[in-house]
């Protein structure tokens, strides 16, 4: 299956595992837009070329010292293991590379997310529960 086939499949099963109609999503200058058009039926996938993509409005950029760990997969991002348990990592809290901070699910698979980096949890960037894009922030770690 290629990359790209892969892709919008784990789209469709977060659409359906979600109840949504539509989905638009840009990765690496693609935007797909998916759209339901009868939940019965199969999702209509329109990759647009994208020549610029213009950060969100509200969108923070990290100070120049940080380090970004970045979902991998489209996923919905979660801070712990577990309805009530504790977050795997709180702002001000010291991470080690290899360390988990994170679980991003996606097609009911938890994926244990690590950091790359040693250093200090500055901020969470997404809300728990929210759905996360690959290659958007999710902690920024200060050396």
């Amino acid at each position: 299956m290629s990359d790209e086939k892969a892709r919008i499949e784990t789209l469709l099963g977060i659409m359906r595992e979600h109840d949504l109609d539509a989905l638009t999503l840009s990765v690496e200058g693609t935007t797909y837009e998916l759209v339901l058009r009868d939940p019965a039926a199969p999702a209509t996938v329109a990759p647009v070329l994208a020549a610029h993509v213009p950060a969100s409005p509200g969108r923070d950029e990290p100070p120049a010292n940080v380090r970004r760990v970045t979902a991998p997969l489209v996923g919905v991002f979660y801070r712990s293991s577990a309805p009530g348990s504790a977050p795997f990592v709180e702002v001000g809290d010291r991470v080690e590379s290899g360390q988990v901070v994170c679980i991003v699910e996606a097609m009911k698979m938890m994926n244990e997310i690590t950091s790359d980096y040693a250093g200090v949890v500055a901020r969470v960037v997404p809300e728990n529960g929210t759905l996360v894009t690959v290659g958007e922030d999710l902690l920024w770690i200060e050396p």
